[in-house]
């Protein structure tokens, strides 16, 4: 008889809520308790690749642009500090975002990633809603580089 088919336990899947986010300024770290959200990708940038002998083209990957949103609970003058350095001075400002997920149910443990050279490209500066329950901003920004210093453990079953 095969082997049986292996499946995840319910347990390890990690939850979405149990994460932790900092952010270092100009030196200066913060733990980023204001954020609700986090979407941060990567996209390769490609070229189609003819070959001789192949109706269907290759892809070569020449290069990769990082971007994402935060959206946070608007208590904050961190980042309106930052788009004010640059209105008023010129003065444009780099940081890095660590974000770590663990879930102490699931077996898989620890993950941290860090994106480093963030810039903001897009944030709101004023806001209000009769209507609304609390203020909330949704900041979109690049990075430039990427760091997993902390890795996600194989779970039991997936090495096959």
């Amino acid at each position: 008889m095969p082997d049986a088919i292996r499946t995840m336990f319910a347990g390890d899947v990690i939850s979405a809520k149990l994460a932790s986010a900092h952010v270092t300024i100009s030196g200066n770290r913060y733990l980023l308790f204001q954020a609700k959200s986090l979407n941060a990708t990567i996209e390769k940038d490609k070229k189609e690749v003819p070959i001789l002998g192949r109706l269907l083209k290759g892809n070569k990957s020449v290069g990769a642009k990082g971007s994402g949103t935060l959206r946070i609970y608007k208590n904050t003058s961190l980042f309106d500090d930052m788009i004010m350095d640059f209105v008023n001075n010129g003065v444009d400002t780099y940081f890095d975002m660590q974000i770590s997920n663990e879930d102490p149910t699931a077996k898989a443990g620890r993950r941290t990633v860090i994106l480093t050279n963030c810039n903001i490209d897009k944030m709101t500066v004023a806001a209000f809603d009769a209507d609304g329950d609390w203020l909330e901003d949704e900041i979109s920004f690049t990075f430039e580089g990427l760091q997993i210093p902390e890795k996600f453990t194989l779970l039991d079953g997936m090495q096959a």
